[in-house]
């Protein structure tokens, strides 16, 4: 008896002492890579106790083995890798040998590409991207709610901590954005963030190859994007690359100082994203502008580190050509080093050339958006090489123009003036549009604000030039008023927990003031998919007069006038001077009401309403 305790003891003390050690390869990232990539580059970060001492040798016919870094931190090395242009997928050994020890020997896989992969077609203007909040929308997997070694609990009740929505719960769902009539999903990031709070937001990433596993595993996020494909709609993923998380595993560990910016010290940004363009900033603002952190629990990304940054441009590429994306929206674009930014949009654009990047480009005039749009005409001659940008100052016009009095300048004008500003851009079709978003109080921030409101903001948003994007909720008057902060305006949606009383996804879960919302931005979203007019069509608008707003969008196929009444009495609107398009018209169908117009020199409008008629 006494011989068997010690055989035990001793033997769960091996066990105990063999789990505790540290592996002489703990990661390499990427953790594979495809043949047929248009760099043949490919630089790998490997990490292990002592990495730095070990010989790296390589004898494969597909793959050169170009150099071997090592930096500062000797658990650390990047292999430099030149994958040759007629290489066959398969496993690459990757041989470590160490001073002491046994050779250690790394099975890397090299994968074949999916047929067409490099001219995978992006969102464009003929789609509408609904924003999804993961953590928020719909809790597919209860099971997973809560993982061992993440302390984050879910707690319905608290709004700040995680609420249990995951990518199962959006994946059961993909029949309600169809009926909707949205041909694209954002989702907020769903990578690791393994924080200790406030960890549902997704925005302190942990670690950039893993999906949180609270919210469902890389295979279930490639399905969700393969099944949504299937539906034909398109999934954008969102990427931020100026932070990480505080608890990321770099950070107990860091490659080296340069890593991050303002490491060890902790300072914060000062938000002023003007000094990056101002051609009278000071170098102290611009770079605590740039190098600053966002919070004190994200610690500030330094792109101008060639390690660092070819390690963010080879995980955009990892993650395109592995889950098979159709876009990305990039975080906080600005704060990063701006001429790394650019050079990472050349670099996916190189590899993806019909593959959409959007920037978060929250400024609030148009020529300052404008800055970060490709091929700008800017002053310090910088080109950002990013095609679709986000149109902020739309939206804060938006927030307030169906609010006012009519006047010169407030109320419709308000739209009209920065339509006007968009002589500013390089591309104004490639603006990003929207009336929220999870940082932005909700359009409708209650149940007091009239209907009327937001059928002429959705009818605007989905027929002006740009690409509009809905925030999830917005199509059945989910509530939230960022006075109240971030938790309000990130609401569980109705119906997605297996608790709740009713469900918001079918029509008898939803109130008949939900259902008129429902049913109103279904119509446009659905004529919206085949109207070429707003998709291509160039964009005509008319001076704001009487309450009411005219545009039209015309291409050599279909002409589309839109009508915005924003007064609250009914009128009968003389369009005499609308004749350069409706002078060889006779008729047309309003596609919101279903209604035939049959005479166009006079049309009745109702208040706050908005009428989108297809001349005839």
């Amino acid at each position: 008896m006494f011989k068997n305790r010690i055989s035990l003891l001793m033997s769960t003390m091996f066990m105990v002492m063999t789990s505790l050690a540290q592996k002489p390869v703990e990661r390499i990232e990427p953790p594979c890579w495809w043949v047929g990539m248009n760099n043949p580059n490919l630089q790998l970060l490997v990490y292990g106790k002592n990495i730095a001492s070990a010989q790296v040798s390589i004898n494969n016919p597909n793959i050169d083995l170009v150099g071997i870094d090592r930096v500062e931190n000797p658990n650390y090395i990047f292999i430099n890798l030149t994958v040759k242009p007629d290489a066959k997928p398969g496993s690459i050994d990757i041989k470590f040998t160490f001073p002491k020890g046994k050779p250690l020997t790394y099975a890397y896989e090299l994968k074949a590409r999916q047929v067409g992969s490099a001219n995978r077609k992006g969102f464009d203007n003929s789609d509408v991207v609904y924003l999804v909040y993961p953590d928020r929308f719909s809790n597919g997997n209860p099971s997973i709610d809560q993982v061992s070694g993440y302390t984050d609990k879910v707690d319905r009740n608290e709004p700040y901590a995680r609420h249990g929505g995951d990518i199962q719960g959006i994946l059961n769902h993909l029949d309600y954005f169809k009926q909707l009539g949205v041909t694209a999903l954002w989702l907020n990031p769903v990578l690791e963030s393994n924080q200790p709070s406030w960890s549902y937001h997704g925005y302190a990433i942990t670690d950039f190859y893993r999906v949180d596993p609270r919210l469902g595993s890389n295979e279930l996020y490639r399905e969700f994007i393969d099944k949504a494909h299937a539906q034909g709609i398109k999934v954008v993923k969102d990427m931020v690359f100026n932070h990480c998380g505080g608890e990321h595993w770099w950070m107990k560990d860091v490659p080296m100082k340069s890593w991050f910016n303002l490491y060890p010290d902790f300072k914060r940004t000062n938000y002023r994203i003007p000094t990056t363009f101002d051609p009278h900033a000071s170098v102290a603002d611009s770079s605590l502008m740039a190098d600053g952190w966002f919070d004190g629990h994200m610690p500030d990304l330094n792109q101008r580190n060639p390690y660092l940054a070819n390690y963010l441009i080879q995980n955009s590429i990892w993650w395109i050509e592995y889950a098979g994306l159709d876009g990305i929206r990039m975080d906080t674009h600005p704060y990063c080093d701006k001429h790394f930014m650019a050079r990472w949009c050349d670099a996916v654009q190189h590899e993806y050339p019909n593959f959409s990047i959007v920037g978060e480009t929250w400024v609030n005039y148009p020529a300052w958006v404008a800055y970060w749009q490709k091929d700008a005409k800017n002053r310090d001659g910088y080109n950002s090489n990013l095609e679709i940008v986000m149109d902020f100052p739309l939206m804060f016009a938006m927030h307030k123009a169906f609010d006012e009095k009519e006047g010169w300048d407030t109320g419709l004008a308000r739209l009209y003036e920065i339509i006007a500003h968009d002589f500013v851009y390089p591309n104004p079709d490639k603006l990003f549009i929207f009336a929220d978003n999870h940082d932005i109080g909700r359009f409708q921030r209650d149940s007091s604000q009239a209907l009327g409101r937001l059928k002429l903001a959705m009818a605007f948003l989905l027929t002006t030039r740009g690409i509009p994007q809905i925030y999830y909720g917005t199509e059945i008057l989910l509530p939230g008023d960022d006075a109240k902060g971030h938790g309000d305006i990130r609401r569980d949606f109705p119906g997605g927990w297996p608790t709740d009383s009713k469900s918001a996804f079918t029509p008898e879960g939803r109130t008949k003031r939900q259902n008129e919302i429902w049913n109103y931005m279904s119509t446009i979203l659905n004529w919206r998919k085949t109207a070429t007019a707003i998709h291509n069509g160039k964009l005509t608008h008319f001076i704001p007069e009487n309450e009411v707003y005219v545009y039209f969008r015309h291409n050599s196929e279909q002409t589309v006038m839109v009508i915005l009444h924003n007064g609250y009495q009914p009128k009968v609107l003389d369009t005499s001077r609308f004749a350069e398009f409706l002078s060889n018209k006779t008729s047309g169908i309003d596609i919101i009401s279903g209604n035939k117009v049959e005479n166009l020199a006079k049309i009745q409008l109702s208040p706050r309403s908005a009428m989108i008629i297809e001349l005839k």
